[in-house]
């Protein structure tokens, strides 16, 4: 196909349609540029969607990203958006057997509960009065660290001043967190469950000196100032439908069926070669936004590839009839799901798999994290399907790498979803099976997405939620004064692969704005 000579110049086309790019896209247009913004897929969303993904079965999940903590309030008061998030009422539950007997550690609920919990799995309250003093720590690093991020970079220097605590500084931005987890806490499974802020969407050691592990825990203990973990109501999708609504509102052209295939740019404008069913066409702008991934900027732009990404993740969809009950007789499984499940997650556990993983061999007891949505915003669910007690469970599996899948991505798909259901059913008084779902073809309502799945689906490299290694949150070499700054003057990185990108926040959508907004000021 030969492509044709613009037919209209914007002041910006943004290329992708997730959540960073639908921010980008809604800030330019209230601010009165004409904004198109190009969307490969059918939809606009990204990762960053719900969907139906059981036949017949009125269900509504959050397919790929299941948590809201890093959108800051700004973008949604700035943007009048229609979207709401609810608190969930446990932290965290993570069973153990000890000396026999199943018990766990529940977090949540109230401090007196949370208390009594740690003083049951310990024996004392020893483990209980250091969590409160560790999470007292990034409480405080997270007030002060958290506004940054929709200001201009700071530098390291301005940042270490603003966290004003020399020794939060040290355990966070300066030795391997495994450091502070050990030194603060005595207790395998409280060690572990602390460590796993670090490896969500990270395949990283507790002492790993290149400090991604610390990168990753800061940004999940910074949310919102607080580093509450949310459910999206009416899921994820909600966020980008709403996001996709003010943007149309306010001007914005959303172009979906539209690839971007090529990027030509003398720094002052540029052209956006894109291709749809019925041919291909170019876009003229002044400036280029992409929310997509370094690797796929530089492929659009004809630059040399960055190093290689490579995702960690299995994430698994699944619909029950009923929630399972758990052994721990102390704990309802209403209670136990309500917050986040931690499976595996020990602290020697999670160092186990990490060994066996970057051996290349599976886990044996691949850890994970499952959250049960239904339990906090029953609306994602058809009435019936409420009416009937049938519930959500999405499971996040860590130390999975993309390599591991690479020799047979089928075959080990099935081998890592069995892996974790059968740690989970350790814990459980009936198995995970008898509690599936079926569709309305008789298939348990279950699915199973790889790191390579995620490649195929959503081009994400080698399957990595953060596009790339997660950035520290000031200013480097290169970075430039919004951290969303490429090698061509008017082409900037709107999505998670940008200074300060990772998680749902729509940060990068906000910053490449700002700067684009900025640039026509000057």
């Amino acid at each position: 196909m030969t492509p044709h000579r613009a037919s209209r110049s914007y002041d910006a086309v943004v290329v992708g349609g997730g959540h960073n790019g639908l921010v980008a896209a809604a800030y330019l247009a209230h601010a009165g540029r004409s904004v198109l913004l190009l969307e490969r897929l059918g939809h606009t969303g990204g990762a960053a969607v719900s969907t139906r993904p059981f036949a017949g079965v009125d269900a509504r999940l959050s397919r790929y990203s299941y948590l809201v903590s890093l959108l800051p309030g700004k973008i949604v008061r700035d943007l009048g958006l229609d979207f709401r998030v609810r608190g969930r009422t446990v932290s965290s539950y993570t069973p153990v057997v000890r000396d026999g007997r199943p018990t766990g550690l529940l977090v949540g609920g109230d401090e007196g509960r949370t208390r009594e919990s740690f003083a049951r799995l310990t024996g004392s309250d020893r483990e209980y009065a250091a969590w409160q003093r560790f999470y007292g720590m990034t409480g405080r690093v997270a007030r002060r660290v958290f506004p940054t991020l929709t200001e201009p970079l700071p530098t390291r220097d301005e940042l270490r001043r603003r966290v004003d605590d020399e020794e939060a500084w040290r355990a966070l931005f300066e030795e391997p967190i495994g450091v502070a987890v050990e030194e603060h806490f005595a207790d395998d499974l409280v060690r572990g469950v602390v460590l796993t802020d670090a490896l969500i969407g990270t395949f990283a050691d507790a002492h790993d000196l290149s400090l991604k592990q610390n990168r990753c825990f800061l940004y999940h203990v910074i949310g919102g100032g607080t580093g509450a973990w949310d459910v999206p109501v009416g899921g994820m999708g909600a966020l980008t439908d709403a996001l996709a609504d003010t943007a149309r509102a306010a001007g914005a052209v959303l172009a979906t069926g539209h690839e971007a295939v090529r990027i030509d740019t003398d720094g002052r404008t540029a052209e956006v070669t894109y291709r749809t069913a019925d041919g291909e066409g170019v876009a003229a702008a002044r400036h280029v936004l992409v929310n997509a991934s370094p690797r796929e900027l530089a492929a659009l732009t004809g630059a040399a590839p960055p190093p290689p990404a490579e995702g960690a993740q299995l994430k698994v969809n699944m619909l029950l009839k009923r929630l399972p009950a758990l052994r721990d007789p102390a704990v309802q499984a209403r209670e136990a799901f309500a917050g986040t499940f931690h499976v595996a997650e020990g602290y020697e556990q999670l160092a186990t798999a990490y060994a066996r993983a970057a051996g290349g061999q599976p886990p044996a007891a691949p850890p994970s994290e499952i959250y049960c949505h239904s339990l906090t915003d029953p609306t994602i669910l058809g009435p019936d399907l409420a009416e009937r007690g049938m519930h959500t469970l999405t499971l996040f599996g860590l130390h999975t790498p993309a390599r591991l899948f690479a020799r047979d991505n089928d075959a080990v798909r099935e081998e890592l979803l069995a892996s974790p259901l059968a740690q989970l059913d350790a814990h459980l008084a009936e198995p995970l099976a008898d509690c599936l779902a079926t569709d309305a073809d008789g298939r348990p309502c279950i699915e199973a997405k790889t790191p390579l799945d995620l490649e195929r689906d959503l081009r994400l490299p080698g399957g990595n939620i953060f596009h790339r290694e997660l950035s520290w949150p000031h200013a480097q070499e290169g970075t430039g004064r919004w951290g969303v700054e490429t090698g061509h003057a008017n082409v900037l990185l709107c999505g998670a692969g940008a200074v300060r990108g990772g998680g749902v926040s729509g940060v990068p959508g906000h910053n490449a704005a700002m700067a684009v907004l900025e640039a026509g000021e000057s």
